[in-house]
């Protein structure tokens, strides 16, 4: 086995996974995976820069996870950056802060790499799994960006479009430089007509409606997943393939976009990161499942991460 780290560095968090990973065996055995929320995203949307304060969150993790990587040795480490420093114009000041502490450059992967991660993050436990019918939808809602892949066995087509939860909260939901406590009818059927825009340019390079299995990813759709089962905590191992139907996503998207901060926050696995922007991100999901007329989401708790992690095998 090969002694592997993995980081994915998103637009509202960023993740570590430490795991030893035996590519002839088709074996992943986890040592250590974690999240923190650092929004390196603030207002990139808005001024196409990261700003100062999110690059020191992002940089704190960092060091964190250099000595637990150190701890653990890890024989091989990825860095991947996804959509929010690809969109900065000052991604070199990231990328050189990163180098500094982790000894590793980022790579600031394209939208069609990040897909093609998580499809095999996400799908490398399922091919056991002949109940679960092919192809897969791989749906993957991050801060930034939504990514798309359709496949059976690889990855037959991918797309990214921006509508993740933090950039569809920033645009949509925030007033006077706050999140809206709740949002407006006008709010909620804006963010709704940008969604269903950016699903019209997914479909025409994925073919959503042939997927016969969708799968989610992420902190949304873990999260949904989370309030659904009315879990007393955040529990990975009931989240991980768990199965969400649509009209559970429905109920529960309607409740977080009519709820207060308050009432959000006091949900038992509600992440606190996540309370401002849960509701953009299930909005999203629900979106997608109306578009292709499925009927439950099938929730994993492997994803990207997973997939760096198979790539450095």
């Amino acid at each position: 086995m090969t002694r592997v780290a993995a980081v994915d560095c998103g637009t509202n968090s960023i993740r570590l996974l430490v795991a030893d990973v035996d590519p002839a065996t088709g074996e992943l055995v986890e040592l250590d995976r974690r999240m923190t929320i650092v929004r390196l995203g603030q207002g990139v949307d808005r001024t196409g820069r990261l700003a100062p304060e999110a690059l020191q969150r992002t940089f704190a993790a960092c060091r964190e996870y250099a000595g637990i990587i150190k701890e653990h040795g890890a024989e091989r480490l990825r860095f991947v950056a996804t959509s929010a420093s690809r969109d900065a114009e000052n991604r070199d000041e990231f990328v050189r802060g990163v180098l500094d502490i982790l000894g590793v450059e980022p790579e600031v992967i394209s939208g069609d790499q990040e897909a093609a991660f998580s499809f095999t993050g996400a799908t490398e436990e399922l091919a056991g799994k002949d109940h679960l019918p092919k192809p897969y939808l791989v749906v993957d809602i991050g801060g930034g960006s939504t990514e798309f892949v359709v496949g059976d066995d690889r990855v037959r087509a991918a797309r990214s479009v921006d509508i993740g939860c933090v950039r569809m909260t920033e645009r949509h939901l925030v007033r006077d430089g706050a999140v809206s406590d709740p949002p407006s009818a006008e709010q909620i059927a804006a963010m709704r007509a940008d969604i269903e825009a950016a699903l019209d340019l997914a479909e025409e390079t994925v073919p959503l409606r042939e997927a016969r299995t969708l799968v989610g990813l992420a902190g949304s759709v873990t999260t949904v997943s989370a309030i659904a089962q009315k879990l007393p905590a955040y529990d990975s191992q009931a989240i991980h393939h768990s199965r969400v139907s649509r009209e559970q996503v429905r109920e529960i998207t309607e409740w977080l976009l009519r709820s207060t901060h308050a009432e959000r926050a006091a949900v038992p696995a509600m992440h606190p990161g996540r309370v401002d922007v849960i509701g953009a991100g299930a909005l999203v999901l629900l979106s997608i499942m109306e578009r292709i007329d499925a009927q439950e989401v099938v929730v994993s708790e492997h994803d990207i991460l997973d997939g760096i992690g198979w790539s450095l095998a």
